[in-house]
């Protein structure tokens, strides 16, 4: 009886211990892959708001759809211009005299393809729509309009992803406890976005530090 006593102590202390590493060690690993993961979902956020604010440039408004975006990153260009001033003598009809006129030319210098300047010889455009990682090819969410700003209507766009899709493997407790971060250091909300559809904004809700690991790679 002492010997099975002693080793039912021996399972029960080992049990407590492993229950102490994972409740000390799992917050850190879950901390390296939200980082790893999130980084690469940000990135291709940053992505899609280049594209969007190419096609806002050439179209006035943004792109409703992934297919309409990719398309004109296929295809699209930029318009290269360049602006300057010319005066001349011009008869004024008021004044009965010629008079200097001053005028602003805009001149068309070069055509430039928006995947050659936004991708390179990258194709990573082509798969803009997937979230990078997802388990079950998610997409992202992406929604575009027209909303009233002191008068005008304004073309504002969002793409999102739930956080949960991104850390579909991840302790429930742990990703409850990251949706529910309002934090200046953290991605906030339960989803990782770009754009907002009820403010002309095209920032996303990470924390600077998602930018600075980008600039290094």
């Amino acid at each position: 009886m002492k010997t099975v006593l002693q080793i039912v102590l021996w399972i029960a202390a080992l049990g407590f211990g492993y229950l102490i590493y994972q409740s000390v060690n799992a917050p850190i690993e879950f901390a390296k892959v939200k980082e790893e993961r999130f980084q690469k979902v940000i990135n291709s956020l940053k992505d899609i708001r280049n594209a969007q604010d190419a096609y806002k440039l050439s179209n006035g408004t943004f792109a409703k759809d992934f297919k309409t975006l990719i398309n004109f990153i296929d295809n699209g260009k930029y318009v290269i211009t360049q602006q300057r001033d010319t005066s001349y003598l011009e008869y004024n009809e008021d004044f009965g005299i010629d008079m200097l006129t001053e005028r602003k030319i805009i001149d068309t210098l070069d055509f430039v393809a928006v995947k050659d300047s936004l991708f390179k010889k990258d194709s990573r455009y082509k798969t803009l729509m997937n979230v990078p990682g997802a388990p079950n090819g998610e997409k992202f969410q992406m929604t575009a309009k027209q909303i009233e700003k002191s008068g005008y209507q304004v073309p504002v766009y969002e793409v999102f992803t739930p956080k949960e899709v991104v850390l579909y493997d991840q302790p429930k407790d742990l990703v409850a406890r990251e949706k529910s971060h309002v934090n200046v250091e953290e991605v906030n909300g339960a989803t990782i976005k770009v754009g907002s559809l009820e403010e002309v904004s095209t920032n996303g809700n990470w924390p600077p530090i998602y930018d600075r690991k980008r600039d290094k790679q």
